[in-house]
Order: structure tokens, then sequence, then C-alpha cells
């Protein structure tokens, strides 16, 4: 067979090129050309024989033959398992635990279910071995290879039929019709493709390891992501041993689900108790901070939110921060607290933080913000054994969020006693905590911090 030939299309207009050219000579984007492998020479059209279409009434499916894991963090984030023939592509930072948390699952899911090759295109079979015994993950049916040609690849998966792969990393991988080196956007696409497809046709599961970028994305074209059934995301930072999963894209299961994990020397541990540790180190009766019944993905999840309201500095332009919370829906809280409740914080700085590492952007935590801002201006600390949740509208409102009966129940179960709740939230069955329901963030302040805290005027830092 001929070798395949390569030309540049733009990602834009779509004009080819038999070269790569800076600038697209028919829309004259920069840098839009892209390598695509030229097919037309090398596979000839073949008719389509005995190809028919089948109902969706006789198509069986795979949802019955979904395995687990053998990590459960990650099983619910994949939905309830792993899927045969599901591509699955794994990302983040580096030194955020990629490798170690699919060696341990390449391990788990060996001693469970059968065969697993561990395909390595950075390094060598005697360093994954012995990162494999350090972390207890060594099995018989673990197979570890080193290499990055997809041809030799295909061809040991052919021989040993393995019922999960691993490539370590997608961006080391090398297809053999192609001239650019790895890491090259043709190369990452093509050998995507391709490892994929032999997943497909075999059903076996595939996961690849993706490089990010330094804006944080993966590297690669977009059409990486579309090219896999799941893509997930490894977050953490390294002064930090709390990892999050988070799933951005999941054919198979939902996307507001997450995974909890935390370093340890053994490798990555999932976390069983994920609200109490968050909440292991908050500083009782502190102003500034309140804990709220965030909701991720099925199970609901306690957090610490932190305010610090201080006085501008030679009366300048007012300073606005926000960490692990949407800054715009800050902003919006900080307008309703100085209108509607009469908090003056025009004069004032206002960091917000919620302790952890945790990122949340539900609106049910618009509450929390209200009253640690309002807390922490006045200097006065909610009680610590209050939980505070509901969305705030601009007219002051605070309107009621969904699954509330579950996150009082996880409250009461870690020993809060009192939650301050929309009052238009449908309780049916009343937990082991007592509620006291609030229609606007001024009652919801006073309700907070007692007194006349809530009304207009405000006070003094």
């Amino acid at each position: 067979m001929p070798p395949r030939r390569s030309r540049y299309v733009c990602q834009q207009c779509g004009e080819v090129s038999v070269k790569w050219l800076g600038r697209c000579p028919s829309c004259e984007a920069w840098n839009t050309l892209v390598e695509e492998l030229d097919v037309r020479e090398s596979r000839p059209r073949r008719a389509a024989a005995g190809a028919r279409s089948v109902p969706a009434t006789e198509a069986s499916g795979w949802e019955e033959e979904r395995r687990s894991l053998g990590v459960w963090e990650l099983d619910r984030v994949l939905g309830g398992g792993i899927v045969p023939g599901a591509l699955v592509l794994v990302g983040g930072e580096p030194g955020v635990g990629k490798s170690t948390l699919l060696l341990q699952v390449a391990a788990l899911y060996a001693e469970r279910c059968g065969t697993v090759l561990y395909v390595s295109g950075e390094e060598s079979v005697g360093q994954v071995a012995m990162r494999a015994r350090r972390l207890g993950t060594v099995h018989p049916r673990l197979r570890l290879l080193s290499e990055a040609r997809v041809e030799v690849i295909e061809e040991v998966i052919a021989a040993e039929e393995p019922e999960l792969v691993v490539v370590d990393s997608i961006q080391t991988m090398l297809h053999p019709d192609l001239e650019t080196g790895p890491g090259s956007v043709a190369q990452v696409r093509e050998c995507c493709h391709f490892l994929g497809r032999i997943g497909k046709e075999r059903g076996i599961a595939v996961f690849f390891i993706g490089h990010v970028t330094k804006q944080g994305t993966l590297a690669g074209p977009k059409v990486l992501e579309h090219a896999v059934d799941v893509v997930l995301h490894v977050e953490g930072e390294s002064h930090s041993a709390l990892r999050l999963l988070r799933p951005v894209k999941n054919r198979f299961g939902s996307t507001q689900e997450v995974g909890i994990f935390e370093m340890t020397a053994a490798g990555l541990k999932p976390v069983e108790n994920p609200s109490e540790l968050f909440l292991q180190e908050r500083p009782m009766g502190s102003p500034g901070s309140v804990v709220t019944a965030s909701r991720e993905g099925s199970r609901p999840l306690l957090v610490e939110v932190q305010a610090l309201v201080a006085p501008t500095a030679f009366g300048g332009t007012p300073r606005r921060q926000a960490a692990g919370v949407d800054y715009n829906r800050v902003s919006i809280i900080l307008a309703v607290l100085e209108r509607r409740v009469g908090i003056p914080l025009q004069t004032h700085d206002v960091y917000v933080n919620v302790a952890g590492g945790v990122k949340t952007t539900e609106p049910a935590c618009d509450l929390a913000i209200a009253l640690a801002v309002a807390s922490s201006f006045h200097g006065r600390p909610v009680d610590p054994s209050t939980v505070v949740f509901g969305e705030v509208g601009l007219s002051g409102e605070v309107r009621s969020v969904g699954h509330g009966e579950e996150r009082l129940q996880e409250a009461a179960r870690l020993g809060f006693r009192r939650a301050v709740v929309p009052a238009g939230a449908r309780l049916e069955r009343a937990a082991a905590i007592a509620v006291a329901g609030v229609r606007s963030v001024e009652e919801a302040i006073s309700a907070g911090l007692g007194g006349s805290a809530g009304k207009r005027g405000g006070g003094s830092a």
C-alpha cells in the first residue's frame, strides 16, 4: 500500500493546500491550516454490501454490561462503571495524579475482571513497574508496554486481547503515515481515531491521558474531545492533597457528578466523607465564616464560605476578589447588599473564598455568601452550628432551591442544629434540625446574626 499523503486544510474556510502556510490564501486568517491525511489515494471507495439500519426498539445496549473499576468515586463520575468500547480522556496539570490514578484503576480492574494493557510512551517498563510497586498496584494480569507506535500497539492488542487499555499519554503516540513528530495536531488526532477504532471494534474500553496547555485546556485540537465518549479533568493544587475529578463530557452519565480523592503516599484514595474533610479546620466563632449545603451531582456537600471585608485604603476603588465561586455572581450579591440591605460596601474591599479548594457555581450558595459578607462587615460571627443555603434574587428575595431535604439531612448528620433556608422551600420530611425560613436577605442576616444587624444603615467594620 503506498504511503498516505497529507494535506493542509483551513479550519475556517476549508481551503486546501499541499504545504503548510502561515496565512490562509483564501480567508487570510493566520495559523488556521491544520494537517490532515489525504485518504482519497489509499482508500478506494467500496460498496457497502449488506449494510442496513436497525430499529431502535430492537437495538441492544451495553448498559447491563457496565463494570465497576474498583474505585467508587470514579465509578460515580462515569455513571456507574465503565462501558465496553468506551473512550475516556483524562486531563490535568502535570503532577496532579493522572498516571497514578489510572495505574491504580488498571491494577484493580485486572484483579476484578481480566487482562489490562498499560501503554506508556513516556516511561520504560521498568519505570512503570517501579511506580506500580511503590503504589502496591502489581498484578499478574496487568501487562506493561513501553511503545509509541500505534501499529505495534494494535498488534499487541490483537495478540493479548485485553479488556482495558490505558494510553499514557496520547501526545506521545506516533502514526506511521504522518511525517510530523509526536504531539502535533495531526498526530494526536489520527492516533486517537486509530486507537479508538480498535476499542470500538473489539469492545475494549480505552483510557487516554492527555496533556494540558498553559491555559488549562487539553492540548491538541478541540476535535480530540469530540472523538471520545468521556472527558475527565483532574483538579488540585500543589500545596493541597485534595484532588477533584470533574466530567466535562459524558455520553453514559451525568456531567454534574464530581469525584473527590486525597493524595497519599500510597496513591489517590477516595474520600468517604468529603463534607467532614472540608469542615475539619473550620474556625469556630470567626466573623465571615458560614457553612453552606451545596450539591455536587447526586450528593449534598457541606463547604465553608469565607468573606473578608476591610476599608479601602486611601479612598480608592474598592477591590473585589473571589476564589471558588463565580466572580460575577459575587458582584451581584454585593450590589444587592448595598441596595436592598443598606450595607455601604462601596468604601470597602471584599474578598470571598470557598475553603478547601472547592469550586461551586450553584445558586444555593448565594445566601451563604451574602451572610458571610454581612458577618465580616459587622464583625459578628454566625452560630457555628448553623447551615445556610438559598438563591438570592435582584430584589433581595430569597428563592428556594432543589433537594432541600437531602441538604438538611447531611447537615444534621454532621451535627448542625439550625438551618437558615428559603421560606418557600418544600420540606416534606423534617430533619432533626431547627429550620428558620426567610423571605429576604435582610431577614436572613437578622436570623443569622441576630438583633438589628440586617437593618438599613449597616455598621462599621
